[in-house]
């Protein structure tokens, strides 16, 4: 069956506006996205009793989830192997040491992280364990243990698939494909239900719109990728949170992003294995030409520039406490070459930096430790790719499958400081709710993580979020959705808008040109450069000048074909990224405007502040954009809420973060309890 004939047959009414007939279909919980944190909201929500379930997305086969990864990309868990001491209450204050994280979130996603990394080996997924069954681990970064685990490259994918399958073969779950979010539908402080563009129908459709009842909606969209043009986002990962903001959602530590080095062509994360096998940093003219190792303009000492091209493996995030003396200085070099210079830089695995012979002795211990026990060192005097091949060749074969491909033993392989992860996001509690009732973000989409977060917490985050989001909707959110008269009341106005933009966009087109590919363009390249890795006070007040008169005068100017759906689609996801782009930086200009400095992954240029350290003998300076102070945690204790009604400018405060909560209870209370709602509520 085709999906226009099941909207047809399981719609349960109509909207009748502006000559469009949008049919409205209807379920207990809507979960928007198909990804891994998606998949497992709607498995557990059926596992747990609730069958109710529709699920939408705006391209199944996108998303980061699905998409992203990296040479060893890592799952974060409590430990489940060995003698090292480790418990959920550790697990919960490494996370809340990250700063600015709620401590109830953090003791969540320790307590429930076996029960979602069993959940996914259950569903297949290859974890590995030794021959006792110990699921063994590894240190990532910001981790005191060896929580880490990998199914390699495609961790992530491959939860995705396995959840998918249960959910379409073994649930038989709905999945609503091309369906694009375009704004919630709120009713007296809840969620009543959703508006979204169809990009599966043409004009000669009766609607180009679908509008969806229900009581929860669990909103699984991922970061909102859109809003930055260096990004290592997968294409066709774009989010939504600019719909969810316009509701009046509350945001949480929006500033708070994580940057680091990607491959643009194809997008990918070059951590791990791709820095220890110590390439050569190169940058060329716009055109290629002009090649010539820059690493050494600033660090010259051939062990110390290894050592940290070698830290940036698994140091791979920007971090700007690492800045000064450390790895990330490297980073700050590469955004010189990209956005002050205007070239392009690449990694070259065919020859050594400096093209020296390649010497461990001169590695830091750490560095030379490593690649003993690895058995580069036994190469002799290796090159770069063929360290790469020796200790992780399916890191070396993931480019030749990609599209483009990259063969990294004949071409060099370009790369740019992008955008990666957005550790801040929209504010939920301990069970994943926001202020909004019924609205329940999951993902990157929630605001779950602190201004640090080990790697590859994100994908814990996402599972614990979904589990804990199935479970309260299952045992304390099963009513049914609102009537249809006051869903129809609530809905009408959304869709009028939306389908007033659509008309007039297409008019202004069909007298001139259609405008969505060069406006999208736009406004992602100010944000790279604007409010980027680097940004200051006065880079981010001209960004949000620029994107403020944009987001106004929007409605009244975009044009786009109506024929195509392409077009329909940029139509509604410009306006949702230029909403997220303005409550954004609004929130970076309050967070300067209160003092806030340098942290996590963000240089804020400070002329009161000191550049990074460079090797002494090194004549050239360092641009004064990199000036800085760091923050050193005088923030970490408290968290930045935005709240916005879609009118006025957005509001701004500050909170204390929620503690890690003591559970003191006897066994026996907590089983009475239990036994009564399950602990929920």
């Amino acid at each position: 069956m085709d999906q226009s004939t099941w909207i047809d047959q399981h719609a349960t009414g109509h909207l009748q506006v502006d000559g469009q007939s949008i049919p409205i279909v209807t379920a207990n919980t809507v979960v928007v996205g198909t990804g891994a944190a998606g998949y497992c909201a709607a498995d557990r929500l059926v596992m747990l009793g609730q069958k109710d379930v529709v699920m939408v997305t705006d391209k199944r086969r996108a998303g980061a989830s699905r998409n992203a990864g990296s040479d060893k990309q890592t799952y974060y868990k409590l430990t489940l192997a060995g003698a090292e001491p480790d418990s959920v209450r550790e697990m919960a204050e490494t996370l809340f040491s990250g700063g600015s994280m709620d401590g109830d979130i953090a003791l969540a996603e320790a307590a429930w992280s076996p029960r979602a990394f069993f959940h996914l080996v259950e569903s297949g997924v290859p974890f590995p364990h030794n021959a006792s069954g110990e699921y063994v681990g590894y240190k990532t970064d910001h981790d005191p243990r060896q929580r880490a685990t990998s199914v390699g490259p495609y961790t992530s994918r491959t939860m995705v698939e396995k959840l998918e399958g249960r959910v379409k073969d073994g649930h038989g779950i709905p999945v609503l494909d091309l369906c694009r979010v375009v704004d919630l539908v709120v009713e007296d402080g809840a969620v009543v239900g959703l508006l979204c563009v169809r990009l599966d129908v043409g004009a000669d459709h009766p609607s180009r719109f679908l509008l969806l009842r229900c009581t929860n909606l669990v909103y699984a969209t991922g970061g909102p990728a859109g809003m930055y043009a260096d990004s290592v986002y997968p294409n066709g990962q774009w989010g939504a949170n600019g719909a969810a903001l316009r509701a009046g959602v509350h945001g949480k530590n929006l500033t708070e992003w994580q940057f680091g080095l990607a491959s643009i062509h194809p997008r990918w994360n070059v951590s791990g294995t791709y820095m220890q096998a110590l390439p050569r940093f190169v940058s060329t003219d716009a055109d290629g030409g002009d090649a010539r190792e820059f690493l050494g303009e600033f660090l010259p000492d051939y062990g110390d520039q290894l050592t940290r091209i070698f830290l940036k493996g698994y140091q791979w995030p920007f971090d700007v406490r690492k800045a000064p003396e450390g790895s990330s200085l490297i980073d700050l070099l590469v955004y010189q070459e990209t956005k002050l210079r205007g070239r392009r830089v690449w990694l070259d695995f065919r020859a050594n930096p400096a093209e020296e012979h390649f010497d461990a002795s001169k590695l830091s211990d750490e560095a030379r430790a490593y690649l003993d026990a690895t058995g580069v060192t036994g190469l002799g005097d290796s090159t770069p790719i063929e360290r790469l091949q020796h200790m992780n060749r399916p890191a070396y074969e993931f480019y030749l499958q990609r599209n483009p491909g990259v063969d990294l033993e004949t071409d060099m392989l370009e790369v740019a400081v992008c955008a990666q992860h957005n550790n801040g996001g929209l504010e939920v509690d301990q069970w994943w709710q926001s202020n909004l009732a019924g609205f329940f973000p999951v993902g990157e989409a929630a605001g779950a993580h602190g201004v640090y977060r080990p790697g590859g917490a994100a994908l814990n985050s996402g599972q614990v979020g979904a589990t804990r989001a199935a479970s309260y909707i299952a045992q304390a959110r099963t009513e049914d959705p609102v009537d249809e008269g006051t869903f129809a009341s609530a809905a009408a106005p959304v869709a009028e808008r939306a389908a007033s933009l659509l008309k007039e966009a297409g008019a202004r087109a069909a007298s001139g040109t259609d405008g969505t590919d060069e406006l999208l363009t736009r406004i992602r390249r100010l944000m790279s450069d604007k409010a980027g890795v680097v940004r200051s006070r006065e880079s981010v007040a001209q960004a949000r000048e620029e994107i403020t008169a944009l987001l106004a005068g929007y409605e009244a100017t975009i044009a786009a074909d109506l024929d195509s759906r392409r077009s329909v689609s940029r139509l509604f996801l410009i306006r949702d990224i230029l909403t997220s782009q303005y409550v954004y930086l609004n929130a970076m200009e309050h967070y300067v405007a209160s003092g806030g400095l340098s942290r996590g992954s963000v240089l804020y240029t400070d002329a009161e502040g000191d550049l990074p350290v460079v090797d002494a003998s090194v004549s050239a300076a360092l641009p004064e954009l990199f000036r800085l102070r760091l923050d050193a945690g005088k923030l970490d204790d408290v968290i930045q809420v935005t709240s916005w009604d879609g009118a006025a400018d957005p509001e701004f405060t500050w909170r204390e973060r929620r503690p890690i909560p003591e559970h003191a209870e006897a066994f026996e209370n907590t089983w009475r309890t239990y036994r009564e709602n399950k602990n929920i509520g």
